[in-house]
């Protein structure tokens, strides 16, 4: 099969959640199995659920500068981006192709509005004013964080925010890559920021998706989902003309919306079935050339059934090993598909597929190859899947540059 994709080569990544600050952490992490989810002790909420928090995050200071930015959204994003050097090799970029050439597009589902939540409390008892002191558009406002970013780094390219729910840090990929593709500009800095706020905690209380312990997804006794917090980010070039031998390449992207409802997904899940299709034929490959899936594998009924009724309506009944990390991070939300991005490309630089944590008794009814220990074997190509709410689909495949034919594609 020809593949209709230009891969790009993803020269730095890096995340952080609760499970670990940088890289090395994390995949520290993954490979000990670390229980990092906590019961919920986060600013004023009471409610029986667990909760991934990332450590000091309101120890972060602002450049002096760009204290309008200060929230807590932006500080874990300028947390996330002093990990694993990924400021000096996006600086580095700049000055390469210059500042207008470097592009910003980053997911989030509701940026800074826990700030909003915080003003709120300290309106002006009798006008109802806001602290003055409050910046929406710096802050809550859902570009804030791409802006923070692109100040950060002096970047003048093009800047995006993508909120599409639960897939808008892996769709920020597919907007990199149009950017990449029409020559606009030369790198992007794509990722996905996601905090913990009082909005998605009782939000999703409201809708009776939080379970009470540490969510299991593909459990047979599956009831919900573990809500965490997140930044990763990935610079992404044109594929130069040497590569290292463990460089990741995103060799393919598939796309949906199938609108079936607000928040329920497709009971047979079409738009994830089709975001899979999407993704192997941009790539050029078959099913049988994953052989591996990072699940979107949110722990709840619904999700979770829908989710592998598309995955066995595309890979068959024998399915590629495959595992939701969600059991380790927690459901980071907006930030979900970046952090997965991630784990998908340590697991392929590692030959390592980390274990689907919290799950003992897989649902039988659900007829997926889940993984319940880790193992270490050689990856060449994986599968990435994020799903929202709305139906808004993202499937992304990534492989390693040494096992990938790419004379045709190079970038001169």
């Amino acid at each position: 099969m020809k593949p209709t994709f230009n891969p790009l080569f993803i020269s730095h990544f890096t995340a952080t959640s609760c499970i670990g600050q940088g890289l090395q952490q994390t995949l520290d992490a993954l490979r000990q199995g670390k229980q990092a989810l906590k019961p919920c002790d986060f600013e004023t909420v009471d409610l029986n659920t667990l909760i991934g928090e990332v450590a000091g995050v309101d120890a972060v200071k602002m450049p002096a500068d760009m204290a309008d930015y200060n929230c807590r959204n932006n500080r874990l994003a300028k947390l996330g981006l002093e990990q694993d050097g990924f400021n000096d090799a996006v600086n580095m970029a700049a000055e390469k192709y210059g500042r207008d050439r470097v592009g910003v597009f980053i997911g989030t589902s509701t940026s800074g509005i826990f700030e909003t939540e915080l003003a709120f409390r300290h309106r002006e008892p009798v006008t109802g004013a806001l602290s003055a002191d409050f910046i929406y558009s710096k802050t809550q406002n859902t570009y804030s964080v791409a802006d923070f970013t692109r100040q950060y780094f002096k970047l003048t390219g093009p800047a995006v925010v993508v909120s599409s729910a639960c897939s808008s840090s892996a769709k920020v990929f597919s907007v990199a890559r149009r950017m990449l593709e029409t020559g606009l500009i030369d790198a992007a800095v794509v990722g996905g920021i996601d905090t913990l706020c009082l909005t998605t905690l009782y939000g999703f209380n409201s809708l009776d998706l939080l379970s009470t312990q540490a969510c299991r997804p593909y459990d047979t006794a599956r009831d919900g989902i573990s809500i965490g917090e997140a930044a990763a980010f990935a610079l992404l070039e044109k594929v130069p003309a040497s590569l290292p031998a463990n460089g990741v390449l995103l060799l393919g992207i598939g796309e949906s919306s199938d609108a079936y409802h607000m928040s329920s997904p497709h009971p047979e899940g079409l738009g994830a079935r089709i975001a899979m299709q999407q993704a192997l034929q941009s790539a050029g490959l078959t099913p049988s050339d994953i052989d591996y899936i990072n699940l979107h594998g949110t722990a709840t009924p619904s999700n979770d059934a829908a989710e592998a009724k598309a995955v066995t309506a595309v890979f068959g009944s024998n399915t590629p090993p495959c595992s939701s990390s969600k059991g380790a991070t927690g459901h980071t939300l907006g930030a979900a598909g970046a952090v997965e991005a991630v784990i998908c490309a340590l697991a392929l630089q590692h030959g390592f597929i980390p274990a689907g944590l919290n799950t003992s008794e897989i649902d039988p009814l659900l007829n997926l190859n889940y993984q319940l220990k880790n193992s270490n074997q050689s990856l060449n190509r994986v599968m990435s899947n994020s799903f929202g709410f709305g139906g808004t689909n993202c499937s992304l495949i990534f492989g390693l540059a040494q096992n990938e034919r790419h004379g045709s594609w190079q970038s001169n």
